[in-house]
C-alpha cells in the first residue's frame, strides 16, 4: 500500500528580503510565524504498518528547528536571501539527504501565503 504522509512543524524567525526596494514592507526586518510541511510518499511496511516512524522526522527535523526557531534567516548559511520559494528549496536541500522519501516541502509565512518545492 502506497501512502502520502504529512508531518508539520511551527517555529518564530525573523527575515528580511535585502533584493527588495528600500520602500517595500519586506525590505524592513520583520518576523513571522512559520509553518512548514514535509510530505513524505511510499510503500508501508507490512511488519510496522507504516512507512515511517513520525519520531524519525522529527529527529531528522530536529537540528533545523534549533537553528531556524527565534533567529534571523538572513544569518543562516544558505538563506540570505530567505523569500518563501528560497526558503522551502534550502529546507529540501538540507532534509532531502536523510530523507529520501521526500517529495514535497511547503512553507507558510502566513495563514494564507505559503510556497511548496517539490525538488528539481
Amino acid at each position: 500500500m502506497k501512502v502520502e504522509l504529512n508531518r508539520e512543524y511551527r517555529f518564530e524567525a525573523a527575515h528580511q528580503l535585502p533584493a527588495t526596494p528600500d520602500w517595500h514592507k519586506c525590505h524592513r526586518l520583520h518576523g513571522h510565524s512559520y509553518r512548514v510541511e514535509l510530505t513524505v510518499v511510499g510503500e508501508v511496511d507490512r511488519a510496522t504498518g507504516w512507512l515511517i516512524d513520525f519520531g524519525r522526522l522529527d529527529e531528522i527535523f530536529a537540528p533545523l528547528f534549533k537553528r531556524l526557531d527565534h533567529h534571523c534567516l538572513n544569518e543562516v548559511p544558505g538563506l540570505e536571501n530567505p523569500t518563501s520559494e528560497n526558503f522551502a528549496a534550502w529546507l529540501w536541500q538540507e532534509l532531502r539527504p536523510q530523507l529520501p522519501e521526500l517529495t514535497a516541502v511547503t512553507v507558510w509565512e502566513t495563514h494564507d501565503a505559503r510556497c511548496t518545492y517539490r525538488g528539481e
